[in-house]
């Protein structure tokens, strides 16, 4: 199972993969480890990520950026107005059906418009294919990142994405949460369970938004207490302030205007972008260059860091702002705060770390990697919820950014409505809530209007529970309703469930409990309070019999058995039905499709092209003198002739053929080609061939010679297979000395009368007919067994001179040269033909 990560961002995009060593974030193709959000829209492919981004002021009309925005939203939002307004759009944004915000671009020849969350289900695509590369292995499982201001329905947008792009979201996880769980899982200091919890503060400043987080820290846990953001104070807010005082200023000092011309602001965002990250790091002027900016005018100007933040002041006091207001959520003080993490590209900006000591007294601490650490937490949460890795045990409680309301339909009270669940309830979490009806009814969640979010619809979705029916005596059921925030902090209707009560005068069961997906033994409190509240103003049968218990009891012998009927729910939400999720990934397995064909299809091109280039040169220099007259008058020369009509034809008629036209052209082209490429490589390696092959006859040569010479080390071959090396040996000898004087009187352009292939060939028949009769080993002789002398009744005297003499007979290793040196056991002298002689 892969264990990958994705931090989806507005205007790049990281990933991070979990393998045996630990975390990493990884590369694309272009070794590089931020993949630009950018989708490129050609006439015969697609492009993304940097390929993309590379496209931007070429083909600025097709060339989508931040479509992030877009996410779940309608075109009549006033976030989607106030984003085509404040910031450029050179592609054109329209309403489509169902009020949706379209992308309009030109594609495959055809207007065509695109969501936010096909454009998303693109780059996710990309990033897939990027982590696959890296892994080897097939990607399916992810979590990605999302900002925590995202509502229901942008949350919802996002887990369609992924469905389009072949991806099982396990979990969409806020920026701020991911970056805290870095933290926590490679922090070693934190406090134990029984001490006061450590609690961080999570500043992430990335491209369009500014997002807070404060989190308490206990070993092994983690606990998102409150969250804030500005979903317009990023990043490109502050190079905005650079690209509206250059603007001025060259309508002053050129007399042009940058608005006018979206290649020439496109141009004046990109290095305003740059002079920004130098200024972060610089205090002295710094000068902006373009040339040829407008109208064959080359511009200049200078910025200084505290001219930038003169100009900023706004921005900068929104984000004291709230900085201020994560503290009154929290209800903090500075000397609470044990430290404040800063990550996202812009925090490093100074004058923002320069806010978080004034507001939270602390210096803003770099543990983290600013650009990689949500890439790397929504990693780990995948390995946490993989079952195949083993991670360290670590409790994560999210909480949800705004407050849910829910309404019903079918009360007899005035009120039918009540806050299922607060600001900054944690998540994931459930709840039971029992209500008592005859028919149908309906509940409708929604975000309270008085609460700013980043959507203009407050409404979550309605739910109609159906199939209800009054019990035997005509009375209102009871129903069950679980309702949930599951681990998306996307708001569900679980179930729904009619309680029947059935009398039993025998063996009495005990009332079937319902399950109530609590996280912790605390969670259960607020459930059991949901459950038993008056939702419909009458109590329910638990409270009845708990006060009946305190009373002394009811007397009754007979006890209830309850039966739980699971009732239908007919959800109505704000994503896309399968039927429309199907069409959409069909219609992306197609792009896909397209752009594979059009690599091919260029790699065949690019392949012809290099051929007629790469033999062009060759031929006036490595292969000059291996072409034939003929050749060089058909093919080797540049005017008129076949490169020269082959390259003309590539940027001409074969601008846009098919690839069996390329793969047809290459192979017209080697028929006259490859033959003089082949007498060149002919020529490189029919030397050696000859020289390793004339060693080996010399070497078999030397063995016939010391055989004849009755060598004691050949004695033991048989004659018979001796003569058939020598015939073996003369077969190859006369063909090597033959194909070697004719090989010597061609010229280079002449075809060889022998290949290198052939002559290893020969060899290698020469070398397995011989090498097993030269190397055949001596047959080993047995030595004679040890006689024991006779027993002598004397002295023993004659023994012993017997046993002088015998030693004076016999040789020692010392004294016999034929004798193996290595061998200290005595050998005897006959018979001599037998003796193992190395």
């Amino acid at each position: 199972m892969s264990v990958v990560g994705f931090d989806f961002g507005t205007h790049s995009c990281y990933v991070a993969v979990a393998r045996a060593g630990g975390i990493e974030t990884i590369a694309n193709e272009y070794s590089d480890r931020c993949t630009p959000a950018y989708v490129s829209l050609n006439e015969k492919n697609r492009s993304l990520g940097n390929s993309a981004k590379n496209q931007c002021v070429t083909n600025f009309k097709n060339t989508v950026s931040c479509f992030k925005k877009f996410l779940g939203r309608k075109f009549s939002d006033p976030s989607v107005q106030q984003e085509i307004k404040n910031y450029l759009k050179p592609y054109e944004v329209v309403s489509g059906p169902g009020d949706k915000a379209y992308m309009k671009v030109d594609y495959l020849g055809d207007k065509q418009m695109f969501t936010g969350e096909q454009l998303t289900a693109m780059m996710l695509n990309k990033l897939k294919e990027t982590s696959e590369m890296a892994l080897k292995t097939k990607v399916v499982d992810v979590v990605v990142s999302v900002p925590v201001y995202f509502s229901d329905v942008e949350r919802r947008a996002m887990i369609d994405a992924c469905q389009i792009a072949g991806l099982n979201c396990l979990k969409v996880m806020n920026d701020t949460t991911a970056a805290a769980l870095s933290y926590g899982i490679y922090k070693q200091d934190l406090p134990a369970e029984n001490e006061k919890p450590r609690t961080v503060v999570f500043v992430d400043m990335g491209y369009s938004s500014l997002q807070l987080a404060v989190v308490a820290f206990n070993k092994g846990k983690l606990k998102v207490l409150s969250v804030a953001s500005d979903p317009d104070l990023g990043g490109r807010d502050f190079d905005q302030v650079l690209i509206n005082h250059f603007i001025a200023e060259f309508k002053t000092k050129y007399k042009i205007d940058a608005k006018t011309k979206p290649k020439a602001y496109i141009r004046l965002m990109q290095e305003c972008e740059k002079l920004k990250k130098m200024m972060s790091s610089n205090t002295q002027k710094i000068p902006l260059n373009i040339e040829c900016f407008m109208e064959d005018k080359d511009v200049t100007g200078f910025m200084q860091r505290s001219t930038f933040e003169e100009l900023a002041t706004d921005l900068i006091q929104r984000a004291e702002n709230a900085f201020l207001n994560i503290l009154s959520l929290s209800k903090l003080s500075p000397e609470d705060i044990y430290s404040v993490e800063m990550i996202g590209g812009s925090s490093r900006i100074p004058s923002v770390k320069n806010l978080v000591k004034k507001v939270f007294g602390v210096e803003p601490s770099t543990t983290l990697n600013a650009d990689e650490a949500v890439a790397r937490g929504c990693a780990l949460q995948c390995a946490i919820l993989s079952p195949t890795f083993r991670v360290r045990d670590f409790s994560i409680t999210d909480c949800q950014p705004y407050p849910i309301m829910l309404y019903w339909t079918g009360g007899m009270e005035e009120d039918n409505t009540m806050e299922v669940f607060p600001k900054f309830h944690q998540i994931p979490f459930s709840k039971m809530l029992t209500f008592y009806r005859k028919e149908p009814f309906q509940l409708k969640a929604y975000y309270p209007s008085d609460v700013a979010i980043s959507v203009q619809d407050y409404s979550i979705g309605s739910f109609t529970v159906n199939k209800i029916i009054p019990t035997k005596e005509g009375e209102s059921s009871k129903v069950k309703v679980k309702v949930r925030v599951n681990n998306h902090g996307v708001f569900t209707i679980m179930s729904a469930s009619l309680v029947e009560k059935i009398e039993d005068d025998a063996k009495s069961e005990q009332e079937q409990p319902m399950e109530v997906d609590g996280e912790s033994k605390e969670d259960k409190k607020p459930e059991v309070n949901a459950e038993s509240a008056q939702v419909n103003g009458q109590n329910s049968d638990e409270q009845e019999n708990q006060e009946k218990e305190k009373k002394g009891g009811s007397g009754k012998k007979n006890k209830k058995t309850t039966k739980m009927i699971e009732l239908p729910i007919e959800s109505r939400v704000p994503q896309m039905s399968t039927q429309e999720l199907n069409a959409l990934v069909e219609k992306e397995n197609q792009m896909i499709m397209q752009d594979k064909l059009e690599k091919e299809r260029a790699e065949a091109k690019n392949a012809v092209e290099e051929y007629v280039y790469d033999m062009r040169d060759k031929l006036c220099s490595i292969l000059e003198t291996y072409t034939t007259e003929d050749e060089r008058s058909k093919f080797a020369r540049v005017k008129s002739l076949q490169l020269e009509d082959t390259e003309n034809w590539l940027y001409d008629d074969g601008e846009n053929c098919l690839r069996q036209v390329y793969i047809d052209k290459l192979a017209e082209l080697k028929k006259t080609g490859q033959p003089i490429v082949n007498r060149h490589s002919e020529a490189q390696h029919r030397p050696k061939a000859f020289d390793d092959l004339g060693k080996c006859l010399q070497m078999i040569r030397k063995f016939v010679e010391l055989y004849e010479n009755k060598d004691e080390k050949y004695e033991h071959i048989d004659a018979a297979d001796v003569e058939k090396v020598k015939k073996c040996l003369n077969e190859k000898a006369q063909w090597y000395d033959k194909k070697m004087n004719a090989q010597g009187q061609l010229k280079d352009f002449q075809d060889p009368i022998v290949l290198a292939s052939q002559i290893n060939q020969e060899k290698q028949q020469l070398f397995s007919t011989c090498s097993p009769i030269m190397s055949k080993p001596k047959p080993k002789v047995e030595p004679p067994k040890e006689e024991k002398p006779a027993e002598n009744p004397n002295d023993g005297t004659k023994d012993k001179a017997a046993g002088d003499a015998k030693t004076e007979t016999e040789p020692t290793n010392a004294q016999s040269s034929e004798a193996d040196p290595k061998d200290t056991n005595p050998i005897p002298t006959e018979p001599k033909a037998e003796m193992d002689i190395d």
